[in-house]
This record gives C-alpha cells, sequence and structure tokens, in this order.
C-alpha cells in the first residue's frame, strides 16, 4: 500500500510539473496551448536584453529641503507661541539662519525649540543691532544619517512605483552604497523613455500668478518669483522656455495633495493630465479658486510652469488638469510620476548600459548547449557504468529538470545566464545522489541480501547521507539569495529548486521505482 502511495504521488507531482512545463516548450498544438497556463519563464536582463541602470541619489538636497521646511515650522509654531522670528533661510546648504528681534523671547524660544526640535543643534547666538539675536542651527549627525537613510529608501519605493505603471516584468531594483541605486529593467524597447521617467523628480506645486509684475524687470517685489513657462513649437515639438512669468512665491498647493493621476483628451484630441485630489487638497483647491476668479494660476512642475489657465468660477469636486501641448506618451509619462510620487531628492544617472536581445538569445543557445551537452554525457555514463538502473537514473534527471523548470514557470522566478549555470550544477548534483544509492546497493547485493532487502536498504542508508549534504547546500542557496545581487541571485534560485527536485526524484520517486522493479524481479539480480 506504501509503495502505491509513492507511485501515485509521484505521477501526481509529474503531472502538474508538466501543466506548468509545458507552455516554455515550442510547438504546443493551439488547443493544448490554450488548456495550459499562460505563465512562461521570465528572463532576466542578460538573456532578454534591456538596460543597466546605476542612479545616484543627491541626498545633501533632501537635507536642504527638510531643513528649509523645519526652519517653516520653526517660524510657524513661534507665532502661535507669539514669538517673532525673522528671515529663516538655508545657507551653504546645511545651515539654518534665522533672527529674533526681541531678546527677551529667548527663554520662550529656547524652550519650544528643545521641544519640538530635537533633530537639530542650536548654537550659540549672536548678538546683533537693537539687541536682535542671530542663530544658526544645523541637523544633528545622527538625524542626518537618518534622513539621507529615509531618502535613499523613499527613493526606491518612488523608482519601483513608476516601474511597475511603466508595465515592466520582473525589474530588479535595489540599493547599493554611496546612496547609489541599481536598476535593471530587461526587455525595454524605449531605454531612453524609462531613463526620463526615472530622473524626473516631479515636484508638483500651484501658485497664483502675478499679472501686475514684469517677469523681465531686474528687481522683483518681495514675495515673487519669475519662472519659466513652457511653450511648445507647433512645427518641430521643442520646448520653448524662453517665456517667462511671474508668480506669487507662496505655494498654495503641493503634489502631496493629489491621489490620482490619469492621461485624457481634449474635444480637440489634445493630450492632457487629469488631477484628482485628496480631501483635504479638494478642500483647499476650491478655497483657493472661489477666492481667486480672475486670476491665473500657474501649475508648476520641477520649476516649470507647464500651464497657467485663468480661474473663471469656484472648482468644487477635487479635480483639476495640466495641459502643455503633451504628446500622449508625454501625458502618460507625467501621470505615472505624480500618480506614484515625487522624489525626495533628484537621482543622475551614474552608469547606463544596454544589452541587446540578439546577445541575451546567443547567451541561451550557449546555456542551453552546455547544459545539453552536460546532460548527455552524465546520461551516456550512467547507462553504461550502471546499466538498466542507469537508465532510471537518466529518467529521474529528466523529472528532476522538469521540476526546475515548472518550479521557475509557478513561482515567477527570473531566469539568467548564472541560472542556467545553476541548472548545469544541479544535474551533476542528482547524479550524485543516485551513485550513492546504487553504490550502497551494489554493498548490501554483495553480502548476500535480496534486490528488495538492498534496495530497502541501500536508500535507507545513503539518504541520511544525501539529505545532510543537500541540506547544507540549499542553506548556503539561501544566503546566496538573501544577500548577492542579481546574477547570484539568479545562481541561488535555480540552485534550491534544483536541490529540492533531485532530493525528492532521488529519494522518493526513484525508491518507489527500485522496490517496485526488485519486487518483480524476486531472487533474480538487479542491472546495477
Amino acid at each position: 500500500m506504501a509503495l502505491r502511495w509513492r507511485l501515485g504521488i509521484s505521477l501526481l507531482v509529474l503531472g502538474v510539473s508538466l501543466i506548468f512545463a509545458l507552455p516554455n516548450m515550442p510547438g504546443i498544438p493551439g488547443l493544448l496551448e490554450k488548456a495550459l497556463p499562460q505563465g512562461k519563464i521570465a528572463l532576466g536582463l542578460d538573456l532578454k536584453g534591456g538596460i543597466h541602470l546605476t542612479l545616484g541619489v543627491e541626498t545633501d538636497k533632501a537635507l536642504t529641503n527638510a531643513l528649509f521646511l523645519a526652519g517653516q515650522d520653526l517660524r510657524r509654531m513661534a507665532q502661535e507661541e507669539k514669538i517673532v522670528i525673522l528671515r529663516p533661510r538655508v545657507m551653504g546648504g546645511e545651515n539654518l539662519e534665522f533672527t529674533l528681534p526681541r531678546a527677551e523671547d529667548e527663554p520662550k524660544f529656547k524652550e519650544l525649540f528643545s521641544k519640538h526640535f530635537s533633530q537639530l543643534g542650536l548654537g550659540e547666538p549672536q548678538r546683533g543691532e537693537a539687541g536682535q539675536l542671530r542663530y544658526v542651527a544645523r541637523f544633528t549627525p545622527d538625524e542626518i544619517v537618518r534622513l539621507e537613510s529615509m531618502t535613499l529608501d523613499q527613493a526606491l519605493r518612488t523608482i519601483r512605483n513608476r516601474i511597475d505603471q511603466f508595465g515592466v516584468a520582473e525589474p530588479d531594483i535595489r540599493k547599493q552604497t554611496g546612496n547609489r541605486i541599481q536598476v535593471q529593467l530587461p526587455g525595454i524597447s524605449d531605454p531612453r523613455r524609462a531613463v526620463e521617467l526615472l530622473k524626473q523628480t516631479a515636484h508638483l506645486e500651484f501658485h497664483l500668478v502675478r499679472e501686475d509684475v514684469d517677469p523681465g524687470k531686474a528687481v522683483l517685489p518681495a514675495g515673487v518669483i519669475v519662472l519659466p513657462l513652457l511653450e511648445k513649437s507647433s512645427v518641430s515639438g521643442q520646448e520653448n522656455a524662453e517665456k517667462r512669468i511671474a508668480l506669487e512665491k507662496d505655494v498654495m498647493l503641493t503634489g502631496e495633495d493629489v491621489a490620482d493621476a490619469r492621461p485624457s483628451f481634449d474635444r480637440m484630441n489634445q493630450a492632457y493630465v487629469m488631477l484628482n485630489f485628496n480631501s483635504r487638497g479638494g478642500r483647499v483647491f476650491e478655497q483657493i479658486t472661489g477666492e481667486n476668479v480672475g486670476r491665473g494660476m500657474a501649475i508648476v512642475l520641477d520649476g516649470k510652469v507647464y500651464s497657467a489657465p485663468v480661474i473663471r468660477e469656484r472648482i468644487g469636486g477635487g479635480r483639476a488638469s495640466i495641459s502643455g501641448s503633451f504628446t500622449t506618451a508625454e501625458a502618460q509619462d507625467l501621470a505615472i510620476v505624480l500618480r506614484a510620487g515625487s522624489l525626495p531628492a533628484p537621482v543622475t544617472v551614474l552608469e547606463e548600459r544596454s544589452v541587446g536581445p540578439s546577445l541575451g538569445q546567443e547567451s541561451i543557445d550557449s546555456g542551453v548547449r552546455a547544459a545539453l551537452v552536460g546532460a548527455v554525457s552524465v546520461a551516456g555514463f550512467m547507462a553504461i557504468y550502471y546499466g538498466f538502473s542507469g537508465l532510471i537514473a537518466v529518467t529521474m534527471l529528466s523529472f528532476t529538470l522538469i521540476m526546475i523548470v515548472a518550479g521557475l514557470t509557478g513561482f515567477g522566478a527570473t531566469l539568467t545566464l548564472p541560472g542556467i549555470a545553476g541548472i548545469v550544477l544541479t544535474i551533476g548534483m542528482a547524479v550524485d545522489a543516485n551513485v550513492l544509492i546504487f553504490e550502497r546497493i551494489r554493498e548490501e547485493l554483495r553480502l548476500g541480501l535480496t534486490p528488495f532487502a538492498a534496495v530497502k536498504v541501500g536508500f535507507e542508508r545513503a539518504a541520511i547521507s544525501i539529505t545532510d549534504s543537500n541540506l547544507t547546500t540549499m542553506l548556503a542557496a539561501v544566503i546566496l539569495y538573501q544577500f548577492g545581487t542579481g546574477p547570484i541571485r539568479g545562481f541561488a534560485v535555480t540552485l534550491a529548486l534544483g536541490i529540492a527536485a533531485s532530493m525528492f526524484t532521488a529519494i522518493f520517486v526513484s525508491r518507489a521505482i527500485f522496490e517496485e522493479w526488485a519486487r518483480h524481479r524476486g531472487t533474480k539480480g538487479l542491472s546495477i
């Protein structure tokens, strides 16, 4: 009964493995192809082609922005406590300077500062005219480390969100030392578009337009900034940023209040981006538009004004749009970066490598050829040296390879060139287990045991050594996957799958076949 149970499980596993492995085989009939799962093995960058990028995250810019926001929070909280703070500004990218005009406010100010701004170190004040106190604050070393780590994590998450919405299958995105991020995008057909998508900071702001200020003036009134207004040539489609526009410096609304962004088309079939605000953004947007009917509202992305429509009426419902003579692809990409969130700091492409699909196909052909040569060589040796038992081992090897292919397909793992090397290594390890078992059975037959008893004792004693050696190799594969980079992880995946499959076929399936064979042979010898 136990033997039938083993054979039944073996056939069930073989059937399930074939269902997942067959879609990867060429020449499958149409009806059978429709009945099988649609998933296939995902190929890595080295096999499918694509781009490899190393991005540098400018964390110093994130620290400067965080320091500026801390200064604004300090000024706002001081106003609530009736403390006046003048001119908080960031100097040199790492120092926050501000002035306390009334020296008598110093005790209250220090109490406020120590209570709410422990992340900042406050230097001794310098006394100026009329008793004013000038302070310089900077982030503590621990806070700098925390902010840099948080910036890198946020950039990694934002880049992953953008790539997922861009539609790249099996991307490999990971942090590296030196504030760097490695990105591998297999199967990319438009690498330049992907690079621009990743580099775009996508910092969205809404400002009110100052029609009464000439943007060409050398000296601007306080609270006014001048930014380029992007326009596109109707002939070349190239951006022209020579035109400038004067805006109020205060930000009315930011991209943090955007809940969703989708590309759409107007009546003239011109692409634009439709924005949906969250509940807070919807309330603020409705209030701003209600209080500023007749004025222009500029939509600023990464320091450039994309459009500045005039507010005709109060706009409720939490919706707005960005127009700017976009192509369909540009509108799609802008919607992606707004929907995925803005990068906390600019990123620069430090390294870019392209792998062509032809090179990837050559790698596949070479790897498959190496695997086939190894498998045929091993199969020939086993058949000659061990006879019919060797043919059973070759059959188990084929079963192992089918299970590996099925596992890669079913788990959605990515096959890389080192992964093919892992499969070749698995072939040798699978046969090694059979050799241990066969030699143990030979020893038991020399001692005079019947074929059935020799098979039973041989498998039981050899299984201990096989399990110990394979478990240590499995542990090494897990460590390689956990701490390795892309190619090493690809090797670890196929190695782990191969170990699990070979242990199942060598110890479980092969034993059932041998016991059934020995039972039919009775006292006759085995071809081993």
